[in-house]
């Protein structure tokens, strides 16, 4: 038996564009992301799934190679992967803001575009920009959703905590710029500096409303939907409650909680007294979350799970009507 009602189901009477998979390392993330992305995908929907781990599996899990490149998944009809790093999301940046920046810049020091990659190095603008792509993904409208397996818990915590603290450095950018503008003017006329269309502070105040739009995408519930994996040991509930409440902080609503490795049919003393410490952080997580998450049980299952067949056995516990 599949322990009391929950389900993904849902997600299907109200679809949303990005459907994003967060936990502790070792959870088993990944494998229910994958197992959501096929079930998307059966129905009709061109999906594709995104892991903005630092050690992405995608690739194990599918069993196809799975790169930087947006990759059809093989077996699996509408689907498609990525593995997106630190430095894709760069090259991404500087096509997309290199110019900009180097025109602004420009206006203000005799500098060569090689510019642009000195500031492409500078700390954060990777994570900063990540939350860019995914929501270029979304609005460019190739896929019908987008299923993100984010990084381990802390990661992700520090990443959706980027759009308000650009935002703030932003801010402080833009008043050390107001002190500075008179001088600036002075200094591009002393040297003969070009005039450009587009100053420092229309770049700032650009990267604000993206900020803010980022912002506005995450906590808006009818787009977005957050999924918490845990396990039902001690460190799986701790980081589960740590998680939910900084989400609740950040106003980015939890819609489910799917606790996975359960054991429902124990067959020897180990199993026996394996399910009677998980039932007492299932009735934790039940009675804290009561009423207010959907909370899905996924068994412990005897073999690795690989490969479509394998997901879509996961896919039917995740989606079955209750």
């Amino acid at each position: 038996m599949l322990g009391e009602e929950g389900s993904l189901v849902n997600l299907e009477r109200e679809p949303r564009k990005v459907v994003m998979f967060g936990g502790k390392g070792g959870v088993g993330k990944t494998t229910c992301a994958a197992a959501t992305a096929i079930h998307f995908s059966s129905m009709g929907k061109k999906t594709l799934i995104i892991s903005s781990d630092a050690m992405p599996s995608l690739s194990d899990i599918f069993e196809v190679n799975v790169g930087s490149k947006e990759t059809r998944v093989r077996g699996a009809k509408n689907l498609y992967a990525v593995e997106i790093g630190s430095e894709e999301v760069i090259e991404r940046w500087k096509k997309k803001f290199g110019p900009e920046v180097y025109e602004a810049l420009s206006t203000v020091l005799p500098v060569e575009y090689e510019i642009i990659n000195y500031v492409a190095g500078a700390p954060g603008i990777d994570e900063e920009f990540m939350l860019d792509y995914i929501l270029e993904l979304v609005e460019g409208e190739r896929y019908d959703v987008v299923v993100w397996d984010t990084a381990p818990a802390g990661h992700t915590l520090r990443l959706l905590s980027l759009p308000n603290v650009f935002i703030e450095h932003l801010e402080a950018a833009a008043r050390v710029y107001l002190s500075l503008q008179e001088y600036v003017k002075k200094l591009r006329e002393t040297i003969g500096l070009r005039k450009s269309k587009r100053t420092p502070m229309d770049i700032i105040s650009g990267w604000r409303k993206l900020a803010e739009k980022v912002v506005n995408f995450l906590r808006d519930k009818n787009k977005t939907e957050f999924i918490v994996v845990t396990i039902p040991e001690a460190l799986g509930v701790f980081q589960t409650r740590r998680l939910i409440k900084e989400f609740n902080g950040y106003g980015i609503p939890v819609g489910h909680i799917i606790i996975n490795n359960v054991i429902f049919e124990p067959d020897c003393k180990f199993h026996r007294e394996k399910r009677e410490m998980q039932q007492k952080y299932i009735k934790m997580i039940r009675e804290e979350y009561m009423g207010r998450k959907d909370i899905i049980e996924v068994p412990l299952f005897p073999y690795e799970i690989k490969g479509i067949k394998k997901l879509v056995e996961v896919e039917e516990v995740l989606f079955k009507e209750r």
